[in-house]
């Protein structure tokens, strides 16, 4: 064997989705945040493809390279990214970061645990709560969500049935369980799957959307509803997600499906759970709490032999 290369990551998950926080990566220069994430694609493609790519990673694994904060009142500062390049802001990567920072000893215990973390989409305020050195709560505030469009048509001849738009994190398409004859079940994830393939197709090029989203709201009375998401890929995001949960927060309350007082918790196929908190509209547009916690899995270094045929990896969905 010979080392080339080594990695050194903690790798977390939040209620379900996995995030693969880096520190140590090759120096280049930037002078700012927003020249880091743009260069990033470019400047990083080997280490993207060696902790992302199997059989190091998967799929759905995600990435945050952590770096001092360029701004000063700034704790730390994120680059987001995945196997398509580098993300805004990811929400959940934020509780992830703050979970493998505090619990690590990367970042010291504040008395107030107020926090503040430096994105390319600015500066994030963030409440992490530590109870005998383990991070219990992860608190933070969404960005501006709005409703684009409703009852919009799917162009399919198989799928009679309607959707909204709405813009979060990214822009998503939220169709309605009620209008569907499948549960969203793990036993049922077949015919989940193929019908997320027949939407995705459907809506291939005529919406750039980048998620579909499954919404069973007949619990809506006590607060709960259950979602499945799908990537533009495909595939199955593996918790509730945190854009996903703000696009149909966001959709519910335009709609009136629910009030603005008390809380919303979303529940993933596989039983993970996500809560919300709405702040009062502004306008046409919806912004909230959100609260979490994340848990760290693993800590490993990765090392890359120039002699292995797969140094590159690659990757099934």
């Amino acid at each position: 064997m010979r080392i080339e290369k080594a990695y050194s990551t903690i790798d977390v998950h939040v209620a379900g989705e996995a995030f693969r926080i880096i520190q140590n990566v090759p120096l280049i220069q930037y002078q700012s945040l927003k020249e880091l994430d743009e260069k990033f694609p470019a400047a990083f493609q080997e280490e993207i493809n060696l902790l992302l790519n199997e059989p190091r990673g998967f799929a759905g694994l995600n990435g945050c390279l952590v770096v001092p904060p360029i701004n000063r009142g700034a704790n730390a500062a994120v680059v987001f990214f995945n196997h398509e390049g580098t993300v805004p802001v990811h929400y959940g990567g934020i509780v992830a970061v703050m979970t493998a920072l505090l619990e690590c000893g990367h970042l010291k215990k504040k008395e107030s645990s107020k926090y503040k973390i430096e994105t390319v989409k600015g500066v994030i305020p963030v409440t992490a709560i530590m109870e005998k050195e383990e991070v219990v709560s992860v608190k933070l505030e969404s960005d501006l969500c709005h409703v684009v469009d409703t009852d919009f048509p799917l162009s399919n001849p198989h799928l009679k049935t309607k959707f909204s738009l709405v813009q979060s994190d990214q822009l998503y398409a939220v169709f309605q369980k009620r209008d569907i004859p499948i549960n969203i079940q793990a036993e049922e994830l077949a015919d989940l799957n193929k019908w997320g393939q027949t939407v995705i197709q459907a809506l291939d090029t005529k919406i750039p959307v980048k998620g579909v989203i499954l919404l069973d709201d007949a619990a809506i009375e006590e607060r709960h509803i259950k979602t499945i998401t799908f990537r533009n890929d495909c595939y199955i995001v593996r918790s509730p997600g945190f854009g996903p949960t703000l696009a149909c927060y966001a959709s519910l309350l335009s709609n009136g499906r629910v009030p603005v007082e008390g809380s919303l918790i979303n529940e993933s196929i596989f039983g993970s759970e996500l809560e919300m908190t709405a702040i009062s509209p502004k306008e046409s547009s919806y912004q909230f709490v959100m609260t979490s916690r994340g848990f760290i899995t693993g800590m490993q270094t990765f090392i890359l032999d120039p002699t292995d045929p797969l140094a590159a990896g690659f990757l099934l969905k």
